[in-house]
């Protein structure tokens, strides 16, 4: 069920509210919005009786949600949900960019992307200190040392950190020393660690399975948001087809399907849903055409020597051709919005 209260509620009513829902034994989620702020409610095992709440003050409505998704979706929450990660923000009206090498190898390595990515003009700064590989015999990352070597880089760039996590340890060990915790695809189904990762307070990069339908991956972003953390961010990075032209098929109709549900930003990453140098540029300027809040790149200073993705890794150049290309492409829809909204 969803609560919408009146736009002159006070405090006091919302807080009302929340002690009804809790005294009926659900958890209740307050999301306040430009204009008004929504409850949503959680917990039941079936239809709640609205009678509980037509009758408080400052409530306007207390709606059935028939959808199997309550947090995620447009009916909580109307207005664009704009995610803080560390001193920037991922949703709003700057195109987020988050690059970086698909590992953490060496400080030399590291620091030499950084350099460059600052230099662009990104806010974000990706790197992996726990790599889930296919093979148990390739490169596993560097661990807690990886993720010291990334902290450094915030402290030395003014870079947020975004860097996936595999287990429960991980998870604690990102939240100590980087600014988002990405949830990789082949994690997206498991329920055990978006639960624990739902009960962190850093926000959470969410990527979509690699077989996953656009439900089952909302879905995964409303077991995160059901634990109380509702600074999701999803991320499109290619699915499993038939085809073997690429490592994956990137779904770019994803993005303007999930805007029409959901209040939760969502990026591309081009390079995994590629799997090829040569394919990342292009790719990228389709999901920023169609509409992405933002773009994760791997980017290699020599990729030909890279212990993993090598084959998708941007040079340091291309990168800065790529990151160009996409804020031109973004600024023009912005300034159509604009026009649009000013009629």
């Amino acid at each position: 069920m969803l609560i919408v209260m009146k736009p002159d509620a006070t405090q006091a009513d919302v807080e009302r509210v929340l002690e009804v829902i809790e005294h009926l034994g659900f958890k209740a989620h307050s999301m306040p919005g430009a204009n008004r702020t929504a409850i949503g409610i959680t917990g039941n095992k079936g239809a709640v009786d609205p009678t509980h709440f037509e009758n408080l003050n400052g409530v306007a409505d207390a709606i059935r949600v028939t959808k199997p998704y309550k947090l995620i979706s447009k009916e909580l929450r109307p207005e664009k949900s704009i995610i803080k990660v560390g001193n920037a923000e991922i949703g709003g009206s700057e195109l987020a960019m988050i690059a970086g090498p698909c590992a953490v190898e060496t400080v030399e390595q590291v620091f030499t992307v950084a350099e460059a990515v600052a230099k662009s003009g990104a806010k974000f700064f990706r790197g992996g200190a726990f790599k889930p590989r296919t093979s148990p015999y390739a490169f596993q990352g560097k661990g807690e040392d990886g993720l010291k070597i990334l902290a450094e880089v915030r402290d030395q760039y003014g870079l947020n950190i975004v860097t996936e996590a595999m287990d429960e340890r991980g998870v604690d060990l990102v939240e100590k020393y980087g600014d988002c915790i990405q949830i990789g695809a082949r994690n997206m189904q498991n329920f055990s660690l978006l639960k624990y990762v739902g009960k962190t307070r850093k926000p959470v990069l969410l990527k979509r399975g690699m077989s996953a339908t656009l439900d089952e991956f909302l879905l995964a972003a409303e077991y995160i948001m059901a634990e109380g953390n509702y600074d999701v961010i999803l991320c499109e990075r290619g699915i499993r087809t038939f085809d073997t032209h690429a490592r994956n098929t990137m779904d770019v109709s994803i993005v303007p399907a999930v805007k029409r549900i959901s209040h939760l930003p969502i990026i591309i990453d081009p390079s995994h849903a590629s799997g090829h140098n040569y394919m990342v540029n292009p790719l990228a300027r389709a999901g920023v055409a169609v509409g992405a809040d933002g773009l994760i790149i791997e980017v290699h200073p020599c990729p030909e020597e890279a212990l993993c993705d090598g084959a998708q890794a941007q040079t340091l150049a291309q990168y800065e051709e790529l990151y160009q290309q996409v804020k031109a492409i973004h600024e023009i829809l912005a300034k159509e919005e604009m026009a649009i909204a000013t009629g």
